[in-house]
């Protein structure tokens, strides 16, 4: 299995071999906080904690550093991949402008069948976001909200535009949960979920792009509500 094919396969079917599991862990561990950004990663200890080999734990961890999780410090070993307000900020730009161009490719091109495939992914988002999103519901809905924006844009026919979009998406993914554990800012992500889904179903691309880009920007903005310190130690 390349490292590019596991990177790419964060959903929720079991995992095959012991890299893919501690793959998997530390992702989860990393991306919710349980390791803080720039912790130093310690083999010794951590193969232990994860239960697995120090050779298959530096697999693990070569992973991450494709996904850009974890960065490699030569010799002195590795540390969780820093997160900034201004990495963000390049990120949200960079979705928008591509997020944007695939919805309108997506509903200019969808057919009655994406409707059906957008409903559904609405509905079954729709069930997550009726739960008060806490620490054991935070997964089905990070699934459930990826699907969604998934199958958005799953009707434009550039799968470049698709495949940078899916490495933005993961980028972002640490920071969204940020959002979502912290909650600095207010917001209803179910209505702009909805309203979304409605411009879609309507075929307006204007509206839908314009929704979109706001519903993106409101994440950047909510990350910016919460002080740096507790940025960098979420969990603290």
């Amino acid at each position: 299995m390349s490292k590019s094919t596991l990177a790419a396969d964060t959903g929720t079917a079991e995992p095959k071999t012991l890299v893919e599991s501690a793959y998997r862990n530390l992702r989860r561990d990393i991306i919710e906080g349980r390791l803080p950004p720039g912790e130093k990663l310690r083999v010794e200890h951590l193969k232990d904690h994860y239960g697995v080999g120090a050779g298959t734990l530096r697999e693990a961890l070569s992973l991450l550093i494709a996904d850009a999780l974890v960065v490699s410090q030569g010799q002195r070993g590795f540390r969780v991949a820093p997160v900034s307000i201004e990495d963000l900020a390049d990120i949200t730009r960079t979705r928008v402008m591509l997020e944007s161009e695939a919805l309108r490719q997506s509903i200019a091109m969808g057919d009655d069948a994406w409707e059906g495939d957008l409903l559904a992914a609405f509905h079954r988002l729709s069930k997550a976001e009726e739960k008060r999103i806490g620490i054991d519901d935070r997964e089905e809905w990070e699934e459930r909200n990826r699907i969604f924006h998934e199958v958005l844009i799953s009707a434009c026919p550039s799968r470049w535009i698709k495949h940078f979009l899916s490495i933005l998406y993961q980028q972002a993914e640490r920071y969204r949960r940020l959002s979502l554990f912290l909650q600095p800012i207010p917001r209803d992500v179910h209505a702009e979920h909805e309203a979304l889904l409605q411009a879609a179903m309507e075929r307006d691309a204007d509206k839908a792009a314009a929704i979109l880009g706001e519903h993106i920007m409101l994440t950047f903005r909510s990350i910016e509500a919460i002080p740096r310190e507790q940025l960098n130690h979420p969990l603290a």
